[in-house]
């Protein structure tokens, strides 16, 4: 009998615990969604603003998940924020674009392959701190301004986009995933999962198109096509540093959710690609 009172009791323990988990992750999430919204939809400013403040956490994590001893990175972000800002559509802009993407390739080969991210020094740590942060950062700067104009909804629509595919991959993973999708660096993503949040996405694709008319269809079927894909991959890429480094989260500034990098991985890594399609495919 006391066995089994025990048990009920350790039952109701951790159903309270998940309890308060999931509503401590659902404030800290409608907060940080609140936030990034009323940011995108004030003004270009605000929206710059936000994200380079988000740019300097992400380094600041990154930093420390590689035990990078260099305040460079911090200097370096907002020289080359301005630089992509000032001049979009330059020359400079196009190859600090390409060195982005193809630095993510190598990433995503250096994931498939199972081989360790080798950074041995701080040179090594800065320079990879400056590819996978920095740059991709900038390029989330400049995903709404679209031919020298900002589109608040083109941004809202993205995001939505990266939001459909996480929560359907996460719900349909979590109730009818049986096969692993990569279960040495995330062991609890599914092919279900990834398949159901790719389905979402492109009919959460179909309706942006009804109403967001600065694409076709087609464009915004490839896009939430390039959201899930890459999204989902930046998330295993991160998840594969935070193992290397041997830690759960990238920080805690997000109760339930872990730190901003953790929040951002998935856009963050998807972002310079989306640029590409949007500027200089369409």
């Amino acid at each position: 009998m006391a066995t089994i009172t025990q048990k009920t009791y350790i039952c109701c323990c951790l159903k309270i615990y998940n309890m308060r988990n999931l509503l401590r992750r659902s404030f800290s999430g409608i907060i940080y969604v609140l936030i990034f919204i009323s940011a995108i939809l004030f003004s270009k400013e605000s929206y710059t603003i936000l994200i380079t403040f988000f740019g300097f956490l992400c380094i600041w994590e990154f930093s420390r998940m590689i035990s990078l001893k260099n305040y460079a990175a911090y200097i370096l972000f907002p020289l080359t924020l301005y630089l992509l800002i000032s001049r979009q559509y330059s020359y400079a802009s196009m190859g600090i674009l390409a060195i982005t993407l193809l630095s993510s390739t190598y990433l995503l080969y250096q994931l498939f392959v199972k081989k360790e991210i080798s950074y041995k020094d701080n040179r090594q740590k800065l320079g990879l701190t400056y590819r996978y942060v920095i740059f991709s950062m900038c390029f989330l700067v400049l995903l709404p301004f679209y031919e020298n104009s900002f589109h608040p909804y083109l941004m809202i629509s993205i995001l939505s986009l990266i939001w459909v595919n996480d929560s359907f991959a996460f719900l349909i993973g979590k109730n009818f995933g049986k096969h692993k999708l990569f279960p040495s660096v995330s062991p609890k993503k599914t092919i279900e999962g990834f398949i159901g949040g790719l389905v979402f996405s492109l009919l959460a694709a179909l309706l942006i198109s009804k109403f967001n008319l600065d694409f076709s269809m087609l464009n915004w079927l490839i896009i939430s096509v390039l959201v899930s894909a890459l999204g989902t991959t930046g998330d295993l890429v991160e998840s594969k540093f935070k193992r290397q480094a041997g830690i759960k989260d990238s920080g805690n500034i997000m109760p339930g959710h872990g730190g901003i990098l953790d929040r951002l991985d998935s856009l963050l890594f998807a972002a310079p690609f989306v640029y590409l399609f949007i500027n200089y495919i369409i």
